[in-house]
Order: C-alpha cells, then structure tokens, then sequence
C-alpha cells in the first residue's frame, strides 16, 4: 500500500463506535462544554444534550448572547465531559469528546429540533436555538471493565482505538 492510499484510508469517516461509548452518550444528557475565548483562555459550561448515534453528534441549545456561542462562532474546535460522579473508584465512568460545532439549518435544523425536543419536551414552550456538536474523537473510561480501562475512537480513522 502507498503513503497516499494510507493517508487518504486515515481520513475516510468511522461510524464503528463502540457501542458501550454509544449507550453511556445515549443515557446521559448532561456535558461541560469546552470553548476557547478570543484570547485562547479556556472556557466551559454546561449543557443538554440530545445524542444521535448514528450521527454521532451532540444536539444542545443555546442562546447566541452567551459566552460559549460567542467563542465557538469564531472558533469552532470544542471539547466536552459527560462523567457519573460516584465515590466508588471501580465505578467511575466519563467520556472525553472533542469536536466541531456546527449550526443547523434547512433539513438538519428540522432534525435537530425533533430530536432536541423527544429528549427534552418542555423545550417546546420557550424559543431554542439549536446547535451541533460533530463528535471527532471520544475516550470513554469505564472502571468497571477494569482500573483505568478506555475505549477510543476517531471518526476520521479506520483503526478502532481500545486500551
């Protein structure tokens, strides 16, 4: 196989998440968001969120005066943490996602907000501006599978990742 195959085969898009990762982003609905501010200083928030795991993206809302809105419209490279919180070591579990954002529109906008509202009805009664997390990385830990144990993936790789 040349270098370019191989270069172009690491770009190719991976929908193979593990679907452990796939089951924990679909339970949860709650992640810190992570934005750079204009001056590159860290900045997050937290968020609802709607899961597509076919997408495998982060539906959110969240109004265009905020903080975060205003970072990742200049710069939309983002990271987020969704974690059970449990005093019991053998039982901690997170993920680490970093990603895109992008802002739906037309057809996507539409699926976005059906899917925001399945997961969140009561959003249906206020005005909610959507937003997309496009998933590219996610390192899950799972205590339970063994101290430290983590599944990787990376949509833009062929090689699924574990440790």
């Amino acid at each position: 196989m040349n270098q370019d195959t191989e270069t172009d085969m690491d770009c190719m898009p991976s929908n193979d998440m593990d679907k452990r990762i796939v089951d924990f982003l679909s339970k949860h609905h709650v992640a810190t968001l992570a934005t750079f501010r204009r001056d590159y200083s860290p900045y997050c928030c937290n968020i609802f969120y709607a899961y597509d795991p076919k997408e495998h993206t982060l539906t959110f809302s969240s109004d265009s005066a905020t903080a975060h809105v205003a970072h990742f419209t200049l710069n939309d490279r983002v990271a987020a943490s969704v974690v059970v919180e449990s005093k019991v070591i053998g039982m901690l579990r997170g993920t680490q996602l970093t990603g895109r954002i992008i802002k739906p529109e037309d057809e996507m906008l539409k699926e976005a907000r059906k899917r925001y509202l399945k997961r969140f009805p009561f959003a249906a009664a206020i005005p909610i501006e959507l937003w997309i997390m496009v998933i590219e990385t996610a390192k899950h830990t799972d205590n339970r599978l063994g101290f430290g144990k983590k599944l990787m993936w990376d949509r833009y790789s062929i090689f699924p990742r574990s440790w």
